[in-house]
């Protein structure tokens, strides 16, 4: 059930990925640091692996979150991943997207690739309304990455999540599923 987009694809994880994502994780560790919450001291662990696998597959299931690796299309190198996580039916139908680049791959436009594919599965297959993205306001690639898969800035919330130790502010946006996902082009 792999999502297709240009020159990239995603799936769920699995155990046989564990040795690359640990692998691509720690060669981007200072790299994501600076946007991420801290990381557990065992999180690169296979048993850590693991849980991820069981719990994102039990999310998935029970409709509460969505997540996916992001390969490259031409030899199957996980690139990083993303999630649409705190879904929310009823009269909502929304759900929250974050997203992580290993550093090799960061700046190429995979991740534009993967977010506009992922978008179109939300919306299409899981009929979702609305998708809530957040990002530091010092994160320039984020905010033009959600921008050119056409990403509306709709806020700032103060404190609202804790990186690297600390609260930190975010910029709000949102993509609705009525709003036009500019097709693929040059990043």
């Amino acid at each position: 059930m792999p999502i297709r987009g240009e020159g990239v694809y995603l799936r769920p994880s699995e155990m046989r990925d564990y040795l690359e994502w640990s692998s691509l994780r720690e060669r981007s560790r200072t790299f994501l640091t600076p946007w991420e919450p801290i990381w557990p001291v065992d999180d690169l662990t296979r048993a850590s692996f693991r849980y991820r696998v069981r719990r994102h597959a039990e999310e998935m299931a029970r409709d509460e979150a969505y997540s996916f690796f992001v390969f490259r299309e031409e030899d199957d190198v996980l690139l990083g991943g993303l999630s649409f996580g705190h879904v929310r039916r009823g009269v909502s139908q929304a759900a929250t997207l974050g997203y992580w680049m290993g550093e090799p791959y960061a700046g190429k436009g995979y991740m534009t690739r993967a977010v506009r594919a992922s978008c179109a599965y939300i919306f299409e297959k899981q009929g979702l309304h609305r998708i809530e993205a957040a990002c530091l306001p010092t994160n320039e690639p984020s905010k033009r990455l959600l921008e050119r898969v056409g990403f509306k800035h709709e806020g700032y919330a103060r404190s609202y999540l804790n990186i690297n130790g600390q609260w930190r502010d975010h910029l709000l946006f949102a993509l609705l599923e009525t709003d036009p996902i500019p097709p693929g082009k040059p990043v």
